[in-house]
């Protein structure tokens, strides 16, 4: 059962975005190392996302954002943002760099 549905690149007055779409399963899923078979799911349609930094938002999402706002239609992961580690990316609220805009 996939957890992502689909990815989609766009572009913000920031730059990049790439616009992550979890599935129903996704959502709702507790079973530990989901978040990895997701991560692999996102780069599968997109392997130009394999960024550290990219990575520590996606795990900020699957993990902190499922729960804050589990309805929301897509987690955005930004390629400019820095790569800070995965806790300063927790701190920062899955955005590092400043708020989504």
């Amino acid at each position: 059962m996939p957890l992502i549905d689909h990815v989609e690149w766009t572009e913000t007055v920031d730059g990049s975005r790439l616009r992550v779409y979890p599935t129903t399963a996704g959502r709702q899923t507790t079973f530990p190392g989901t978040d990895e078979r997701a991560w692999r799911e996102v780069l599968t349609e997109s392997p130009d996302a394999d960024t550290p930094g990219m990575r520590d938002q996606f795990i900020c999402h699957w993990i902190w954002a499922r729960l804050v706002e589990p309805n929301k239609t897509s987690w955005n992961l930004e390629p400019w943002r820095p790569a800070v580690g995965y806790q300063a990316t927790v701190d920062a609220r899955c955005n590092p760099g400043g708020p989504e805009r």
